[in-house]
């Protein structure tokens, strides 16, 4: 078995583990690059999901997507705003985002991590990516509070979140210890988008770096910056993208009508599914960028996660480190290990 396929096979088990249902949904119907079921348009196809994020009128409000449980949760963030608000709103995220200050923030645990990799112990990835992204989150929003405490709130309100929109979840409420921590629910939005691409994102990136042997290429400072975008594409943090359509349109020759529930299966239009990450030969920048959508509809955050996994990779690169052991997150509302811990190699 290559490396890759090693490396395949173990992040497969994040699908099966947590989300079977929609892991063979989108298997079946994938050969189709926009299929209806019903009042449900699943869209696979790399075109045809930028089509639908930048060509077709969206409700941000609509049943099952992510606005619509933040407009529940009282409102107010990136999610369910439109028109100028929106873009205000991801302009003032981006400003804090780009802040010089926020990268010390997150290097701070992965130094120890790396220290304590280069003194012989074990780390456990997942719980490291929990506090970067929530001391990341605690930063941004300019809060006095526990790393940790917040991730835990995020991932929980994360989890709630999704159940309503994926197949085969059963719906929960969502707490409300979250926006009891951070004030609002714009803040909530960013806490649970940070935490969840960290926490969804990097341990499976480093465990495929890992298992395929992509160490050389982490450890050098080129070559990493095209290593992150191809493993932040195969890894595909967001697998499926839930929008709604605000107006009749077309994709891809599937008649669209208002109130439609479209599922955009970014894992496939990205070719995660197909395409090992490769330093040599990349996906292009316009594909890799999918898994965090396009145009007015990209994840904001999209740059500081490309960061956060390139300081990581740096970090760990000189050790080599190896999985130890690895358990699949059930419950999580992205695929996700809950354990991941790693040891030295030199």
């Amino acid at each position: 078995m290559t490396g890759h396929a090693r490396a395949r096979r173990r992040d497969r088990r994040v699908y099966l583990a947590g989300h079977p249902v929609l892991l063979a949904l989108l298997a079946a119907t994938r050969r189709r690059p926009v299929l209806r079921l019903g009042p449900v348009v699943l869209v696979h196809d790399e075109q045809a999901c930028r089509q639908v994020l930048t060509g077709l009128p969206l409700d941000r409000l609509g049943a099952g997507t992510t606005g619509a449980a933040v407009a529940a949760a009282g409102g107010g963030g990136l999610f369910d705003q439109t028109g100028e608000q929106h873009r205000t709103a991801r302009r003032d995220l981006g400003v804090r985002l780009a802040s010089r200050e926020l990268r010390a923030v997150w290097q701070a645990p992965i130094d120890r991590t790396a220290a304590t990799l280069a003194g012989g112990g074990r780390v456990d990835l997942v719980a490291l990516a929990a506090e970067v992204g929530g001391s990341t989150a605690a930063a941004v929003l300019d809060l006095d509070v526990d790393p940790l405490v917040l991730a835990a709130a995020a991932r929980a309100t994360a989890d709630a979140t999704a159940a309503a929109h994926l197949p085969g979840r059963r719906a929960r409420p969502v707490p409300t210890t979250l926006t009891d921590l951070v004030g609002t629910a714009a803040a909530a939005t960013t806490a649970v988008a940070t935490v969840s691409t960290a926490v969804a994102a990097f341990p499976r990136a480093v465990a495929w770096t890992a298992d395929a042997g992509l160490w050389d290429a982490a450890a050098d400072p080129v070559r990493r910056t095209v290593l992150v975008a191809e493993l932040l594409r195969v890894t595909a943090a967001s697998p499926l993208l839930p929008r709604v359509a605000a107006a009749e349109g077309e994709v891809a020759g599937c008649p669209v009508r208002r109130g439609d529930r479209m599922l955009l299966v970014t894992r496939h239009a990205a070719a995660a599914h197909v395409r090992n990450p490769s330093v040599a030969d990349p996906a292009a920048p316009a594909q890799q960028q999918l898994v965090f959508g396009a145009g007015g509809h990209a994840c904001p955050g999209a740059g500081v996660a490309r960061a956060q996994l390139g300081d990581l990779l740096a970090a760990l690169a000189p050790s080599r480190p190896r999985v130890v052991s690895a358990r699949a997150d059930r419950r999580s509302a992205l695929p996700s290990w809950a354990s991941l811990v790693v040891e030295a190699t030199r």
